[in-house]
């Protein structure tokens, strides 16, 4: 863990840099960082509650422009994740960073998540996804920034953007997390874009699938697709 210390110090894709800061903050000894490189694993295996599935080809999409429009708060948007390991469902929350919302719902609408993993997982803190290439550096070719309330507090089921260290508070590409642990304690830096309303059980599987010294799925988990859906 030790020698992956340095590591936490520069500017890495996702909020596994977060551990570091969260684990100051509860003095607790520091974990080490996920790598952020290409992952061996491609072959199919399963997990109880999970299909066997092909880790899909990393991608590397063309950089868009971050959407003009925001997300009409006088509507509910959810965004119905589909993964090997079972179905969740996000209730989005514009109210509370609705640049990075409106963000993640245009590129859920545009299937830029569609075939791509959870390609970090840290059990006992989150699982990461939204990267097509995998590596834990990917993004849209765009940063929305939503600096949200010093009081935020990312609970068990939270959905936030991760960020790099060298980014401004609230700094949001196409990465997300899903906070998986009850007592989990980070600066309010990361901007919240929903929470896992129903489903959390397809969460927690997922969230035990990850090798705590890599923090690298044990077996792929593959994002099929997120749907918005939008009501009243």
């Amino acid at each position: 863990m030790a020698r992956r210390l340095a590591s936490l110090l520069v500017a890495l894709a996702g909020p596994l840099h977060l551990r570091f800061a969260a684990l100051l903050v509860a003095a607790l000894l520091g974990g080490g960082c996920g790598g952020g490189g290409e992952d061996d694993e491609t072959s199919s295996q399963s997990a109880p509650g999970c299909t066997a599935a092909e880790a899909p080809e990393p991608r590397e999409p063309e950089p868009r422009q971050a959407p003009s429009a925001e997300l009409d708060p006088d509507l509910k948007h959810t965004a119905v994740v589909q993964t090997n390991c079972g179905e969740f469902t996000i209730t989005l929350a514009p109210d509370r960073s609705p640049h990075a919302a409106a963000s993640f719902a245009a590129l859920a609408s545009d299937g830029y998540f569609d075939d791509t993993t959870f390609h970090r997982i840290v059990p006992g803190f989150v699982i990461q996804g939204g990267d097509p290439t995998s590596t834990g550096t990917g993004g849209p070719g765009y940063t929305t920034v939503d600096a949200p309330a010093r009081e935020t507090q990312y609970t068990l089921g939270v959905v936030a953007m991760a960020k790099t260290g060298a980014e401004p508070r609230g700094a949001a590409g196409s990465q997300f997390f899903v906070v998986t642990s009850d007592e989990l304690q980070l600066p309010a830096d990361y901007a919240v874009i929903g929470e896992v309303t129903s489903g959390f059980d397809a969460v927690a599987r997922i969230g035990v699938l990850g090798d705590p010294t890599t923090e690298l799925p044990t077996i792929p988990i593959v994002v099929e697709s997120i749907e918005i859906r939008r009501g009243s």
